[in-house]
């Protein structure tokens, strides 16, 4: 038996005396099996989803049962769910069971996931997806160390606004890829972009009044040439080095072409180490091919979906349509820029039929490098919701298996979560 687990008003944990985990996938209720759950890896988080209450499986009852109370030590207390937040790497597969209250509650951008308790330690409904070493959590938990580097690049470069942004990103929003500039190692960042052609529900930098808080605050300028080359230069030269424009703290970096282009032709004149790297919605593709005349190496293009009404619905696209990002991967392609997807995957649209079959499709047709499999960080009741055009995709194909279909599939292609260095894009 795995055990329901579930939260009282202090945020104090416990697992279910009787009830078993249940999930969901969408709005469908599902009995996760003990093998298509994970030990909770290292750096994982817990919460709680105020708001909602939990749902198990009554095994007495052969039923699902909503729990909106239990007693503790003679005690009667309000239940709330508890999910699961996976550390890099994991996808998650399946989302908590539950059902909302009366309350309103938008609840912040994580990625809400199935979690249970069996012999004495946690599980979660996710597997594996890319074991890159560089991205383990037990890398990025030195913030003493982390400081004293940030005061020592501040010192040296003072003036640079884009490091200024960069420490704040390493130190409030404990961003992995800006640690690693001041560790000076692997992935560095480099956001340029205030503004977006996008308006996503989940947009992490910038969300409305009425919505949940955005994650981090969005830059408010546009870095010069120099100040990119300041930070980017030095850090080509270190291992497995990449530098990535598009952040989350920014909006789309295609509509700072000229900075970019500018950027990127400067530093291939002094280097062709490293990998230089975009992340985008893929909006622009005349910007795009700009860039990869300048010398970018790889791009990456986010989706949530290929269906068009799924996608829009979510992007919520501001002057470009799908085609136009069907046509930056194409022409990436016929540049042999290294090109991947950056799928934003979600348990009751990514694991359907129809979906399944257009990215089949889409992989066919386009013959992408790599999907990276990355998780929606979204509230789940009001994703769905608003992704009612998407919940007609037919039955219900496990994302473990997708996965695994994937691989066999199409061996050609990467199945990942991080962006590969220039050992892995230039063979």
């Amino acid at each position: 038996m795995v055990s329901l687990v579930i939260a009282d008003e202090s945020g104090e944990i416990y697992n279910h005396p009787y009830l078993e985990l249940a999930a969901k996938s969408g709005d469908q209720l599902i009995r996760p099996h003990q093998e298509q759950l994970l030990p909770l890896p290292f750096g994982s988080q817990l919460f709680t989803m105020p708001g909602r209450v939990p749902i198990g499986w009554d095994n007495q009852k052969k039923d699902f049962s909503a729990c909106n109370q239990i007693t503790i030590k003679g005690h009667k207390k309000k239940c709330f769910p508890v999910a699961a937040f996976p550390a890099p790497g994991y996808l998650r597969t399946l989302l908590p069971a539950t059902k909302k209250n009366k309350s309103e509650v938008t609840l912040p951008l994580w990625s809400y996931t199935a979690v249970g308790w069996k012999n004495g330690r946690f599980g979660i409904a996710a597997l594996q997806v890319d074991p890159n070493p560089h991205w383990h959590p037990k890398y990025f938990q030195n913030d003493q160390k982390v400081m004293e580097a940030v005061k020592t690049f501040l010192k040296e470069k003072p003036k640079n606004r884009l490091l200024q942004q960069l420490a704040r990103c390493a130190l409030e929003y404990h961003c992995f890829a800006a640690k690693n500039l001041f560790l000076q190692r692997w992935e560095c960042p480099l956001p340029t972009s205030p503004v977006c052609n996008s308006r996503c529900l989940g947009c992490l930098s910038l969300q409305p009044g009425e919505c949940c808080p955005s994650s981090q605050e969005r830059i408010k300028f546009v870095p010069t040439i120099e100040e990119l080359k300041e930070i980017a230069l030095p850090h080509l030269e270190v291992e497995d080095s990449i530098v990535s424009f598009g952040q989350g703290c920014e909006g789309e970096p295609l509509l700072q072409k000229d900075t970019l282009a500018g950027a990127i032709g400067s530093l291939r004149k002094k280097s062709k180490k490293g990998v230089i790297n975009l992340n985008t919605n893929g909006s622009l593709p005349l910007a795009a091919e700009e860039l990869f005349s300048s010398g970018l190496d790889s791009i990456r293009v986010s989706l949530n979906s290929l269906s068009t009404s799924i996608y829009e619905l979510y992007y919520r696209p501001q002057g470009y349509c799908m085609d136009d990002v069907m046509e930056t991967i194409e022409r990436a392609k016929k540049k042999r820029i290294f090109t991947a997807i950056n799928l934003l995957v979600f348990p009751g649209i990514t694991d359907r039929e129809k979906e399944w079959e257009k990215l089949c499709q889409f992989i066919k047709e386009t013959k992408i490098d790599l999907i990276q499999m990355r998780n929606l960080n979204i509230d789940p009741d009001f994703y769905f919701e608003k992704m009612e055009k998407g919940q007609n995709q037919g039955a219900f194909l496990p994302l473990w298996e997708i996965v695994k279909m994937l691989r066999g599939k199409f061996p050609e292609v990467k199945i990942g979560y991080f962006n590969q260095p220039s050992n892995v894009i230039k063979n």
